[in-house]
């Protein structure tokens, strides 16, 4: 490790699941605020899914306690008004408020564009819009076009852009995907600013797209310290291709943490069957370097394509039993606190200056185990600050 590295300081964001509860509506959503604010978090995350990443057919108690509270894993909130609402709650804090990440092809650009910059100046300037191409299950089964997602990002980034730049004059614009005739985009920035742009960037296309606009790289599935590198490598390159200071788009990474306060509780919440299933979001590359076969085919891209409403349980709990150790391990952030806080670390060694956490302990089979085990992503927080 150099003196460099040691120096830099990763921040932390917390991912709300954004989902219904029973009983009270916003429980997930009051256990994340509190957790952000109490461990030093930067900021605060939401999903934008109307379908989530796990079969719903697996959701049930019998396979994980969190089904107890949240009934239905598909019953996401609307990611603006969940963040707005967040921001009310919280006006004397200053938690960043950001959205990972939102879809470009399904919100028409110019409504993402209204939405970031109204949270922003109804927030003090806290907003944070992360955007990417989308996945094919919330696209495809509502009408939405799934031709062409990469280039129909980039036409959204350089919409948004165009509109936050226009000054409020009405202003044109040929493009195949979004094309404006006198589009008027009126709501200013604050303070001179607008939020800042957060791009879900994983293939060669994508990295170099975040390297021209991003002001921050956030992908979803990296799948060891070195492929980061490498990517980010990519990155800063493009970015020094475009006139920009490579060291102006932030290193940032989303991150599925597995924790608890002891090995065996760990290895209980990584051999659930909704642990297990999870890694269908994986791509077939990335069960190849594993040593098996992606079971939905050697070409399938993993969460960008994945329709897991379509798969039955046991289908479901089939495909679970296929999938090894290994890869789990390679693909989540596994461990004790501490052993976890050495991953982040050597990624941090890698370039990540800044991790969007998710706590996976609510598939723990037990609900009382997988709450408690909350308690151990809480010291990972903490512990990040400590880097």
């Amino acid at each position: 490790m150099t003196a460099a590295s040691r120096r830099v300081r990763i921040r932390t964001g917390v991912v709300d699941p954004s989902l219904h509860c029973r009983f009270v509506p916003d429980f997930t959503q009051r256990n994340t605020r509190f957790l952000a604010a109490t461990t030093g978090a930067d900021s605060l995350w939401t999903i934008d899914h109307l379908i989530g990443l796990w079969p719903s057919s697996l959701w049930k108690t019998a396979h994980t306690g969190g089904a107890r509270v949240v009934p239905h894993s598909d019953a996401y909130y609307d990611p603006w008004t969940l963040l707005g609402y967040a921001a009310a709650r919280n006006r004397f804090s200053r938690l960043r408020l950001g959205v990972g990440v939102t879809d470009a092809g399904r919100r028409n650009p110019a409504v993402t564009a209204q939405a970031a910059a109204t949270l922003h100046l109804l927030s003090g300037g806290r907003a944070i819009l992360g955007i990417g191409p989308g996945e094919r299950e919330n696209n495809e089964p509502y009408g939405v076009d799934w031709q062409r997602p990469v280039a129909r990002f980039e036409e959204a980034v350089a919409t948004i852009r165009a509109l936050w730049e226009s000054n409020g004059e009405a202003i044109s614009r040929d493009s195949e995907f979004f094309p404006l005739r006198d589009a008027v985009f009126a709501l200013p920035p604050h303070r001179g600013t607008r939020p800042e742009l957060w791009m879900g960037a994983h293939g060669p296309r994508m990295l170099r797209a975040a390297g021209r606009y991003a002001d921050a790289w956030l992908p979803a599935f990296p799948s060891s310290p070195a492929e980061y590198r490498d990517k980010l490598a990519v990155i800063r390159s493009a970015a020094s291709d475009a006139g920009r200071d490579p060291a102006s788009v932030q290193a940032a990474g989303w991150m599925f943490v597995i924790t608890a306060r002891s090995a065996a509780i760990v290895e209980e919440i990584l051999h659930s069957p909704l642990c297990r299933v999870f890694a269908l979001s994986a791509s077939a590359q990335a069960w190849a370097r594993h040593g098996v076969d992606h079971p939905l085919g050697p070409t399938f891209t993993g969460a960008q394509d994945i329709l897991p409403q379509t798969i039955d349980e046991p289908t479901a709990l089939a495909y679970a039993e296929l999938v090894p150790d290994s890869l789990l391990r390679d693909w989540l952030v596994v461990g004790t606190p501490d052993e976890v806080l050495d991953q982040i670390a050597e990624r941090r060694d890698h370039g990540l200056t800044y991790a969007v956490m998710a706590d996976l302990a609510i598939l723990h089979p037990s609900l009382r185990t997988g709450m408690r085990a909350s308690t151990s992503f809480a010291k990972v927080l903490r512990g990040v600050r400590r880097l």
